[in-house]
């Protein structure tokens, strides 16, 4: 693996800034990677280690890499190599989420309910391994995708949280990779040759996320500074700036 000068400034500076930001990673910490195959996972998989091993948060972590067998005809060799490579041995949860979700659901829109099933098993595995955090390769791009979802789609003025703790697991979701742009990740994944897994899933790409992706490209082109805004209102926003109802959802009701 090759290390540039701008690598810095471009991955590592920004994964350490939003960690510690949000108080993502603590010492002694024990974190599960879920990892898909994707370029995203596989890229946070080799940012976290290095800043790991480089001690760049200034305390020592743990790392377990888990992979869920979804039940499609998948060839994992590639990302289980990458993952030895890297010093650490990938953990294969197998499932029938692909089963259940299109086969035995038939669902239409099958893509909340295979999140919600893949969540699930990855936080009780990771649990089962005595991790403390999950880490998931959620980038920038996908935070401002789930903010227009959220928008367009529920009317609701939301993103997901750069760390959430889950209770009934008692387990925190982090996203390290909260402040990377997509095509730095594309860059760098291409530039180290990393393995990225094909996605055998019969949706990929044709979901309404990816609608809300051609929206924020467009956006981003007249106005280069979106994602830095973006962050800017996330982290700088105040819920007075919301309008506040005084009126009763039944008194509401009487009107209309």
């Amino acid at each position: 693996m090759s290390f540039k000068k701008k690598d810095n400034q471009v991955y590592y500076n920004p994964i350490r800034r939003a960690i510690l930001n949000h108080q993502m990673i603590q010492p002694g910490d024990k974190v599960a990677i879920g990892m898909s195959g994707g370029k995203d996972s596989t890229s946070l998989l080799y940012f976290l280690d290095m800043i790991s091993k480089q001690k760049r948060l200034g305390f020592e972590f743990e790392i377990v890499p888990i992979t869920l067998a979804m039940g499609f005809d998948v060839d994992i060799a590639p990302m289980q190599a990458f993952v030895e490579e890297l010093g650490y041995t990938l953990d294969v949860v197998p499932t029938n989420i692909a089963q259940v979700v299109f086969d035995i659901r038939e669902e239409r829109s099958p893509c909340s309910l295979c999140a919600k099933l893949r969540r699930g098993i990855l936080y009780n595995r990771a649990k089962e391994l005595g991790c403390n955090k999950v880490a998931l390769g959620h980038h920038l791009d996908d935070a401002i995708e789930t903010y227009f979802m959220n928008f367009f789609f529920h009317g609701q003025l939301a993103s997901f949280e750069p760390r959430s703790y889950l209770s009934k697991t008692d387990i925190t979701l982090i996203r390290p990779l909260l402040y990377i742009e997509e095509k730095e990740i594309i860059r760098f994944v291409k530039r180290e040759e990393l393995p990225v897994i094909f996605n055998p899933c019969p949706v990929d790409k044709k979901t309404k996320r990816e609608e809300i992706k051609q929206v924020v490209t467009n956006l981003s082109q007249s106005y280069p500074d979106l994602r830095e805004k973006f962050i800017m209102g996330m982290e700088q926003g105040v819920t007075e700036n919301f309008w506040t109802k005084t009126m009763s959802v039944s008194e509401e009701k009487l009107f209309k």
